[in-house]
């Protein structure tokens, strides 16, 4: 039979993954969601929409690209769930960022069927998925990873071994608490810049020549806060909160002071008060903003 791969949740950063995999991989790939508009643009490029049921009767190979924690374990461990299906050979691969002690416990129990688990959560942004240009942070064993890496590169220009199960979701949770702390630095300096008559991108240029130039910089200030472009279907405020949670309870779990991680939330939760909960997370410079209003 001819090698089949399974693609589970194509959404926001799981359509442009699942697409580039179809076009390169040369393989027969079949996707699942409950949305049906990405599934109808995928057939485009030759990716056939079937059910998760589907996908696990015929995939030794399978992709999940899901929202979060919640949705990866309902899918894996749930009534009927694909770990109940799992079978000798199975490699799951998990792209979505969920907590490590998930990770973990789908690690073992997979190999208690004799299948195979790694987590792969991606980052950067929706144009690198769809450019195939995103950084994949993998748990898996030596072998597991050897076996996988090539599926991978076809999503990505950097994917990198991080360890045993889990390793990849804590290097992918640590990586978005760090870039969610620097945004909250980039907000403010570019309020107060404003507040005291400074030009925001001339601030932000300068930046990029010096010391605090950064990727977050040149994406997150300048593409969206500095023109106060907050798209949804990007990366929203709450999937931001779901990450910076999943970081805060990594810290709390092992007594490690997250004083920054605690300040990003604290803006991230006022931005989704105000109504900022779809939209692309930078836009916590509002709930800076609004702090400032508030005073005057």
């Amino acid at each position: 039979m001819t090698d089949q791969i399974g693609f589970i949740g194509v959404g926001t950063m799981g359509e442009p993954m699942c697409r580039n995999l179809a076009r390169k991989s040369g393989l027969p790939v079949l996707a699942a969601d409950r949305d049906k508009a990405p599934l109808e643009r995928l057939a485009a490029d030759g990716v056939k929409g079937a059910s998760i049921d589907e996908i696990a009767q015929t995939c030794q190979t399978i992709f999940l690209s899901l929202p979060g924690g919640k949705e990866v374990e309902q899918i894996c461990l749930g009534a009927d769930g694909l770990v109940s299906k799992a079978r000798l050979g199975w490699t799951v691969v998990d792209l979505s960022t969920a907590p490590v002690s998930l990770a973990r416990r789908l690690y073992a129990e997979f190999e208690g069927r004799g299948a195979a688990f790694a987590d792969a959560p991606v980052a950067r942004t929706r144009q690198a998925a769809i450019d195939g240009t995103l950084s994949i942070m993998v748990g898996a064993t030596a072998a597991t990873f050897a076996r996988i890496e090539p599926l991978l590169r076809h999503m990505a220009s950097e994917v990198t071994h991080c360890g045993e199960a889990g390793a990849g979701q804590a290097v992918k949770i640590l990586n978005n608490m760090i870039l969610f702390q620097t945004g909250v630095a980039l907000a403010e300096a570019l309020t107060i810049a404003r507040a005291y008559g400074v030009d925001g991108k001339i601030l932000f240029d300068t930046l990029t020549k010096g010391s605090a130039d950064s990727f977050a910089l040149r994406n997150h200030g300048m593409k969206a806060m500095l023109p106060s472009i907050f798209p949804e279907r990007a990366f929203s405020t709450d999937y931001a909160l779901k990450d910076l949670g999943y970081a805060i309870q990594m810290a709390d779990e092992k007594g490690v002071p997250a004083l920054g991680a605690d300040v990003a939330r604290e803006l991230m939760e006022r931005a989704r008060e105000l109504g900022y909960d779809k939209e692309y997370w930078p836009v916590l410079i509002r709930a800076i903003a609004d702090a400032v209003g508030k005073k005057d």
